[in-house]
C-alpha cells in the first residue's frame, strides 16, 4: 500500500524511508504495483475490524483510480506529485540528510519522467492548461547544473504544452466512473443524483446564512456588493504573516478553552511556501505521525510581483480580514494542523496513522471552520462567520461543478458561471476553479466530507444523549485517523 502511494506516505505520514525515491508510473509500473497489492487472504487481514475495513476501502480506491479511471493516462497530477521536491524543505531531519535525499530524488527525475511520458497519452486540453503552470513550477530552485533533470523536466513540460494545444477539448469521466472514483475509496456507494441535491441544499443554506451576516454588517446590503468591499480590507504583503500568526494563536487558544479538542502541543510556523508551491494561496504541511516532532508549516504566499497590479490585488483579497480567519481555521486549528497532531496523539497502528481518506482530511478541516462559528469564535464580529460562508459556498460550488462536468450535464462555461453566481468569484478566478474540476474530479470532497461528519455528529447526539460532548465526539472520530467516510461510524462504538 505504501509503495503505490509514495508522495502522500513520505510527506504526510512522514515515512522517510521513501526519501529520494520515485514511483514507476509507466503502464507496466502501475500494473506491477497493483499486482503486488493482492488479493490478500484472510490470514493476511489485520486483527482490528475497523482497520481491516479502512484498509480495504483505501486499497479499493487506489485500484479504481488506476484501473477504472486510469488517472495515470490522462491526469498529470499524480506524476507531478511523484516529482515534487518541496517535502525536503521541512525540518524533519538534519539539513544535510534532506539535501542528500533531495539530490537523490532529483537524480531520478529522468527515469520517472520517461515512465510518465509512456503513460500520459490521453491528456485533455483543459487538464493540460489547468496544470501547466504547476508543472513548470516543479523546477523552481533547481540549479542549472542539474542538466539531466532539467532536460527531463523540459520534455515533461513540452508534452503538457502540446496537450494544451492539441488535446481533446472535453474532459468528462462519465457518471459511472465518477461514482466509483468517489465512493470506492470511501467504502460506500455514491448516488450522484442524491449528492447533487445535497450540494444544492447546502448552497441554499449557506446563501441564507451569508445574507444574515451581510445584514448584520450593513443593513440592506446585497452580498454581491458588500463582499468585494470587505475583501478589499487586507494587510499589505509584509503584514500577511503577522496577521496569520495572531490568528493561529487566537484560534488555538479558543479551541482549547472551549474543549473542542484536547491539548495538541507542537508548533506551527507561518511563512512563504517553497518555490515549487508558490502557486497556492495557502496550505499546511503538518508533522507526520512517523516523524520526530518538529514545527509544522502554514504556508501563505503573497502575489507574484511580476503580475499586473489588478491581479496582485485580487490575490491579496484572499487574505482579507474577512477570509484569512476562515483560511486559518481550515489550515491550522481546528483544521489540518490539529488533525495532524491528533494523528500523532490519538491514532494507533499503521492503518490509522498512514492510510488517509482525502474526503475526510478536507471534510474535517472544512467542518472545523463551521465548528468555530457554532462555538462563538469572534461572535462580536460578523465578518468571521461571513468569511466561513464565503469559503463554504466556494466548496459547495466545487461539488456541484465536479458532478456537472463529469456527468456531462455542465460545460466548463456553465461551471464558470456557477462560480460567478454562487461563489462570488470573478472572471479568471471563476474560470480557474471550473477548470480544476477537469483534473481534480473529486474536489467536491470538502463539502461532501463536511456533510458526512455533521450527519455522524447528529447520530452521536442521538446515540449518546446526555453523554455527548464535542470533545468526546472529536476524540473518538480522530482516533480513527483519517477514516474513509463509510467506516467512520465506528467512532460511535458497537
Amino acid at each position: 500500500m505504501w509503495d503505490i502511494n509514495v508522495p502522500q506516505i513520505r510527506e504526510y505520514a512522514g515515512l522517510h524511508d521513501y526519501d529520494g525515491t520515485v514511483m514507476d508510473l509507466s503502464p507496466a509500473g502501475v500494473r506491477s504495483a497493483l499486482d503486488r497489492l493482492g488479493p490478500r487472504g484472510s490470514e493476511e487481514q489485520v486483527s482490528d475490524r475497523h482497520d481491516e475495513d479502512h484498509l480495504q476501502a483505501i486499497e479499493h480506491g487506489l485500484r479504481t483510480a488506476a484501473e477504472v479511471a486510469q488517472i495515470h493516462r490522462w491526469n498529470p497530477l499524480p506524476h507531478l506529485a511523484n516529482l515534487d521536491l518541496a517535502v525536503y524543505e521541512r525540518e524533519y531531519a538534519p539539513a544535510s540528510d534532506r539535501r542528500a535525499a533531495r539530490a537523490a530524488h532529483l537524480a531520478r527525475w529522468p527515469e520517472a519522467i520517461d515512465a510518465s511520458l509512456e503513460s500520459l497519452d490521453a491528456i485533455p486540453a483543459p487538464v493540460a492548461k489547468g496544470l501547466l503552470s504547476a508543472i513548470e513550477g516543479l523546477a523552481a530552485g533547481v540549479e542549472p547544473t542539474e542538466r539531466a533533470a532539467l532536460a527531463a523536466h523540459g520534455r515533461f513540460c513540452e508534452r503538457i504544452r502540446k496537450a494544451a494545444e492539441l488535446g481533446e477539448p472535453v474532459s468528462s469521466l462519465g457518471p459511472s466512473v465518477l461514482a466509483r472514483l468517489l465512493g470506492d475509496g470511501e467504502g460506500m456507494p455514491v448516488d450522484l443524483g442524491r449528492l447533487e441535491v445535497r450540494a444544492d441544499r447546502e448552497r441554499d443554506r449557506l446563501r441564507s446564512r451569508l445574507a444574515d451576516e451581510c445584514e448584520r454588517i450593513s443593513r440592506g446590503a446585497k452580498p454581491a456588493e458588500l463582499i468585494p468591499r470587505l475583501m478589499a480590507d487586507h494587510p499589505d504583503d509584509a503584514g500577511i504573516y503577522g496577521a496569520a500568526r495572531a490568528l493561529v494563536a487566537e484560534a488555538t487558544s479558543f479551541t482549547a478553552a472551549n474543549a473542542l479538542l484536547p491539548e495538541l502541543g507542537g508548533e506551527c510556523v507561518v511563512g512563504p511556501a517553497p518555490p515549487s508551491r508558490r502557486f497556492v494561496v495557502a496550505m499546511l504541511s503538518w508533522t507526520g505521525p512517523y516523524e520526530r516532532d518538529a514545527p509544522a508549516r502554514f504556508y501563505i504566499n503573497p502575489p507574484d510581483q511580476s503580475w499586473d497590479e489588478a491581479s496582485q490585488e485580487d490575490w491579496r483579497s484572499m487574505f482579507s480580514a474577512t477570509t484569512l480567519p476562515a483560511i486559518t481555521a481550515h489550515e491550522v486549528t481546528p483544521g489540518h494542523y490539529a488533525h495532524g497532531r491528533m494523528l500523532r496523539i490519538a491514532a494507533k497502528g499503521d492503518v490509522r496513522r498512514s492510510c488517509y481518506s482525502l474526503a475526510f482530511v478536507e471534510g474535517w478541516a472544512h467542518y472545523g471552520e463551521e465548528l468555530l462559528v457554532e462555538a462563538g469564535f469572534r461572535s462580536h464580529d460578523p465578518r468571521f462567520a461571513l468569511g466561513v460562508w464565503v469559503e463554504a459556498l466556494l466548496r459547495a460550488t466545487r461539488l456541484a461543478a465536479a458532478l456537472g462536468v463529469h456527468r456531462g450535464t455542465m460545460t466548463l462555461e456553465e461551471a464558470t458561471h456557477r462560480f460567478e453566481s454562487d461563489a462570488y468569484l470573478r472572471g479568471p478566478a471563476a474560470r480557474a476553479e471550473a477548470t480544476r474540476a477537469t483534473f481534480d474530479p473529486t474536489y467536491g470532497r470538502y463539502t461532501w466530507g463536511k456533510l458526512e461528519i455533521m450527519s455522524l455528529r447528529d447520530e452521536a447526539v442521538a446515540t449518546w444523549g446526555s453523554r455527548f460532548s464535542l470533545l468526546r465526539f472529536h476524540e473518538a472520530l480522530l482516533g480513527l485517523g483519517a477514516p474513509p467516510l463509510g467506516t467512520m461510524g465506528d467512532a460511535l462504538g458497537p
